[in-house]
């Protein structure tokens, strides 16, 4: 029993050796040992809850969900390890003091850098945004090719990279066409000479999208006699698309079309005229 008392009072002696010694407190061995346990710990019940909320999760965002967790994990080091030491007498009061500056100086240099990481979380967990969609920020439409923790990347219609801060997904107002589903409506607005034949130009126009194969007939393509305007009739063609990031040259063969069909059949397409009137006051 004696041996068995003695036993234990050396390792008590053994965790009471002091590692780290100052005025605010004293770090022991037993203190050291904790911390590591804790750490193992905390790693593994990270792991468990990274393996819970990323399972439904698509294959191509599992990747971008483990960076996060790698984030929170060295946060949650960092609050276990101030825990124990405070759990352990030592005042931390003083560091934390002498370091108020400092904490504030990063606070304000960071806080978009938070806000960045905090709404691609969100837009990682809620599917906001995907791969492949083409959104438009700022009069810029792209397709998303890269969603990372603090920005968003997506290739323009000129084949330049856009660098989106996440946060602008949360407080600005961002169009994502194909949030939904691919298929977007787009519109083709044309003019045409007071006395024209309003029937046959909405045929001219149906017999132009019909005839490109990147328009579809299902939902079906349609014209709108939209106003009279000061010197032109005003419609516009409406018509539904799979690849709205490719509208523009769709739109410019259709612009093509409009303008031979109206040749062949005299519809003229005006321009502004002003009649000026001279007074001779003489």
């Amino acid at each position: 029993m004696d041996k068995l008392q003695g036993f234990f009072g050396s390792i008590k002696d053994i965790l009471s050796i002091e590692i780290y010694s100052s005025d605010s407190g004293h770090v022991t061995l037993s203190t050291f040992l904790v911390i590591i346990i804790a750490i193992i710990i905390v790693t593994y019940l990270l792991k468990i809850i990274n393996k819970i909320l990323v399972v439904k999760l698509p294959e191509e965002d599992k990747n971008k969900f483990t960076s996060i967790f790698g984030f929170l994990k060295y946060l949650c080091y960092i609050l276990v390890v101030l825990s124990i030491l405070h759990s352990s007498g030592i005042n931390l009061t003083v560091l934390l003091t002498a370091s108020a500056a400092l904490f504030v100086g990063l606070g304000f240099a960071l806080q978009y850098l938070f806000q960045d990481i905090l709404s691609g979380i969100l837009i990682i967990l809620d599917q906001s945004l995907h791969v492949g969609d083409i959104i438009e920020v700022e009069n810029k439409v792209g397709r998303v090719f890269e969603i990372r923790l603090r920005t968003t990347r997506a290739l323009t219609r000129d084949d330049k990279v856009i660098v989106i801060p996440n946060h602008k997904f949360l407080t600005d107002s961002i169009y994502n066409y194909t949030q939904n589903h691919k298929t977007t409506r787009e519109t083709v607005k044309i003019g045409v000479a007071y006395g024209s034949d309003v029937q046959l130009v909405t045929a001219l126009l149906l017999e132009v999208v019909t005839e490109q194969k990147s328009i579809l007939n299902n939902p079906k393509p349609f014209v709108l006699f939209e106003d009279f305007g000061d010197s032109a009739l005003l419609f516009s063609v409406n018509f539904y698309i799979k690849d709205s990031f490719n509208d523009p040259i769709l739109k410019s063969e259709v612009r093509y079309g409009i303008d031979a069909k109206f040749r062949e059949n005299n519809i003229s397409i005006p321009f502004p005229q002003r009649d000026v009137h001279i007074i001779n006051t003489k």
